[in-house]
């Protein structure tokens, strides 16, 4: 498996959201497998464990558009410096009716008008329904989520962004023409890249 990014929600000082990438799903059960059946894992599962209220929010999603993945930027083993960025991940809840209109509206109307604004998108995913093979890690099911991700150099950055989209009228109309496929609030988590994750500004 890949891991691609492991983050401190801002918003939330109790989670740590991380990120794993797989080849396939079948490449995903056997990795699966492999890690949670290993020594290492059996050596350090209860510590891990007992540091954990819950893991359940999970959602499996396959990409859209590539992520500018690259492992050699992870720091070195040991190391403790703050990485750099801010990393915004907007979650949006789709009705089933019409999940499957979102991402050709997003890459026709609503990516359009966040780059108008300033706001470079730097990947998109949608919801994975295949069948959650390793069921000892939970998936969120029966649902549809479009996920896209913004990284910005700090929070001042995200919060200029934020407001030039504010002020944008490009961007409120492609917002109202995109809530008639929402089935709840959108989610915006806005992640601090911890020391050694790979993806950071």
């Amino acid at each position: 498996m890949s891991v691609l990014g492991q983050f401190r929600d801002l918003d939330d000082p109790d989670s740590l959201v991380w990120m794993r990438g797989f080849a396939s799903m079948e490449t995903r059960k056997d990795a699966l497998e492999s890690f949670y059946g290993g020594p290492v894992w059996r050596q350090h599962a209860r510590t891990a464990n007992a540091t954990m209220i819950s893991s359940d929010n999970v959602l499996l999603l396959r990409p859209l558009s590539p992520l500018e993945h690259d492992p050699s930027r992870r720091a070195r083993l040991g190391s403790t410096e703050g990485a750099r960025g801010l990393l915004a991940v907007t979650i949006l809840p789709l009705a089933h009716a019409t999940a499957a209109q979102v991402p050709e509206l997003f890459r026709e109307l609503i990516e359009p008008a966040l780059r108008d604004a300033g706001l470079r998108v730097f990947a998109t995913y949608a919801s994975e329904h295949s069948e959650n093979t390793f069921p000892a890690l939970p998936v969120r099911e029966g649902e549809d989520f479009f996920v896209w991700m913004s990284l910005f150099e700090d929070e001042a950055d995200h919060t200029r962004s934020a407001c030039a989209l504010e002020r944008s009228s490009v961007w409120r109309a492609a917002s109202e023409t995109l809530a008639a496929h929402l089935a709840g609030d959108e989610e915006v988590l806005r992640l601090h890249p911890t020391a050694r994750s790979a993806l950071h500004a």
